[in-house]
């Protein structure tokens, strides 16, 4: 690269620089924050657990709320095992179309939504992912406006991490940031098996 597109390329950093200064200095709101990762494509609970990852990294008490997939073993759930400041709770329902039970499923949804329900009141957790819930409001098995309330009267601090495809609107209008992800390519439709340590 010669020297004038080289001053170029530094010239457009200082004017970057500028503006992601600018975007820091402005931000001084400190609060926990909503965050919806959907679509169709695949990444949205392992983006998810990478967040997850990282506020356990800090030393946070986190949860991690696991709808439909709760009979997995998976890689994750054995490594967060051995996180102590980590509560795991799951519907332990595999998923819904090998179930095909949904008075057992709607049951099993209202359960764990019961057990859930008070770590929106503590405090101390930093961090709650609610995994595949946007599925729980699709089949009917909860009450959007049970987490609508729940999000709304939560400590301050505490952020939210939502997965799921077809997010409701009204999440998607209450959340501080909303992801989604785009199916492109999947190597499952070009009959590649699933494989341990990349699908669980």
């Amino acid at each position: 690269m010669n020297t004038e597109k080289i001053q170029r390329h530094n010239e457009r950093m200082k004017t970057q620089k500028k503006i992601v200064d600018t975007y820091i200095d402005n931000a001084d709101i400190e609060r926990g924050v909503l965050i919806v990762i959907t679509g169709n494509g695949k990444g949205k609970t392992t983006s998810a657990l990478g967040t997850l990852l990282r506020s356990l990294g800090h030393g946070h008490q986190c949860a991690l709320i696991q709808f439909i997939k709760g009979q997995w073993d998976c890689g994750e759930t054995r490594f967060f095992a051995q996180t102590d400041t980590l509560t795991r709770l799951s519907m332990n329902t595999d998923f819904t179309w090998n179930s095909q039970n949904f008075t057992k499923d709607k049951m099993a949804a209202k359960a764990i939504w019961q057990q859930t329900l008070p770590f929106f009141s503590d405090e101390q957790c930093r961090l709650i992912v609610l995994d595949e819930i946007t599925y729980m409001f699709k089949y009917h098995y909860l009450k959007l406006d049970e987490l609508l309330n729940a999000l709304k009267n939560r400590p301050i601090q505490q952020n939210i991490i939502i997965t799921g495809r077809a997010a409701p609107k009204e999440l998607l209008e209450c959340a501080d940031t909303v992801s989604e992800i785009k199916a492109v390519k999947h190597a499952f439709n070009q009959g590649i098996k699933a494989q341990k340590g990349i699908e669980w």
